[in-house]
Order: C-alpha cells, then structure tokens, then sequence
C-alpha cells in the first residue's frame, strides 16, 4: 500500500510531528511506501484565488472558480506546487490528514491544501461526488490531536459528539469526493499527558495502523437511499450518525440510538 501523510503543524517537534513518524515508520515496517506533505515546511499557499489561474484562463474577462479548475486540470495549468500535491494523491492508496483540531476544524493551512488539491475535474465533477467521486477506490482516514478531554467530545459533552463535529470533513469533503473513509484515531489533549501517556498513545497509534485494513469504514448512505431530491427515502433509517429521516419515523435521537447500535469501530 502506498500512504501519503498531510501533517499540517507549525513545530516538527509536537505531538503531531510524532504522530506522523510514528506512521511512517509503522507503515514502512509494513512494507507500505510512504510519502510525507509537511506543509508548514512546504511554505504551502492556502489562499485559492485568481493567482492560481494567470495561464491559460477559461475565460480572462471574468474569474469563475469551477470553471477555472476543471480548465486547469484538463489543460495541465495547475500552479506547479498543486500538480505535484494531485500526483502525490493519485499515486497514495491511502491518504492519512494529520493535524491539531483548531476551532471545531482543520487548521486553516490545510483547508487550503483541500481547496486548491481536490479541485473541482481532479476530485469531483458534475455527476462525479460521493459514490461516483473521482477519487474512488482511495482510502482516506484523520489523526488528530485536541486541547481538551474525551469526555467533552461525547453526545452529552460540551463540544458535541466528535463524528459529528467531523461531518463536514468525512462527508463534506472525502466521502463527497469518493474516498472510502475510515474512523478517525483521536489522541486527546496530549499537552495535558505524562511522557509515559504520551508513549502509550503513540503505541495505541502504531497498533491501529497495523490493523487498519481490517477495520470497518464509515457507512454513509448510497445513492441509491435518496430520491430524486437527495432525500433520505421513505422508509430508509439513517445510519450516518448526523442524519436523521422523519419520512423513516425516525427523530434526531432515535437516529442517534440506532447509530450507536449498528456501528462497528468507535472513536
């Protein structure tokens, strides 16, 4: 298997960094190739704007961004620092996000790798999203580390249940481009950790990593479960975790009930 890593933190020396050589050097132990987007020491530009079209525009009177993509990517016009980040997605079999949860999210560096990498004819396409994406049959997965407690990130918790709070990166942004998606390893708050629970979760990393091929990914719904409306259909329950389908009977927290019943590998 080939693994690119997109670690996006600002110190090599953090509980990220380690968590990333724990990766390569686990998965290289397996015999997997890996590659390694270190985008705070790439210099990586996050802004998407008109600066990454300047040759060869679909239209140089009027800056339309989709449009632009997909003519950059059939005409081979990407920024050369987007080409090389395209090729190193298309070789990786597996794809793992390394980052700090900052604000509920991604930091903002690696957003900017997500907007100007799977740009729109490289990633996805009109008719080509979620089930039909451009990068299907990839498999991608997040490790990420938080300043607070496990116990704030549950249903009940101050912050929310973690799948929830990573909807919009699992499905938003791999699932919707095709990736099969695997559950995410979290290491909780490890500025708060001893060294010697700081090497217990690193072990723990290791350990998932050499089982992650027999762990079940994350289920989200097919195409053929919505309507012509892209709503869950009658009858069908929610199984995602975040969605919930009234026309199924069911509410938010029978939703909730049934997911915690039928998933396999939690967080």
């Amino acid at each position: 298997m080939k693994t690119l890593i997109v670690l996006a933190h600002p110190e090599p020396r953090s509980f990220n960094g380690a968590l990333k050589d724990v990766a390569v050097e686990t998965l290289r132990e397996l015999g997997h190739q890996v590659q390694v987007s270190d985008l705070y020491a790439m210099n990586w530009k996050a802004e998407l704007g008109i600066d990454d079209f300047m040759d060869n525009r679909a239209d140089p009177d009027y800056f339309d961004l989709p449009r632009e993509q997909e003519h950059a990517f059939a005409n081979g016009s990407h920024t050369g620092d987007v080409k090389t980040e395209q090729s190193k997605v298309m070789w990786a079999d597996l794809v793992i996000f390394q980052f700090p949860v900052w604000w509920f999210s991604m930091p903002a560096i690696l957003k900017g790798w997500v907007d100007r990498v799977l740009s729109r004819g490289f990633a996805y396409s009109s008719g080509h999203k979620y089930g039909s994406g451009l990068l299907k049959g990839k498999k991608a997965m997040l490790c990420l580390t938080t300043g607070t407690a496990n116990s704030l990130y549950t249903p009940a918790g101050i912050d929310g249940d973690l799948h929830h709070v990573l909807w919009p990166i699992h499905n938003g942004i791999l699932a919707y481009t095709g990736f099969t998606v695997f559950p995410p390893f979290a290491a909780w708050m490890p500025a708060q950790l001893s060294d010697d629970e700081r090497q217990q979760c690193l072990n723990a990393y290791a350990d998932y990593l050499r089982r992650l091929e027999t762990l079940e990914p994350l289920f989200f719904h097919p195409r053929e479960d919505y309507d012509d409306n892209q709503q869950l259909k009658p009858g069908i329950k929610a199984r995602s975790g975040v969605q919930w389908n009234p026309r199924a009977g069911q509410s938010f927290e029978q939703a909730a009930s049934y997911f915690a019943e039928h998933s396999n590998d939690k967080v």
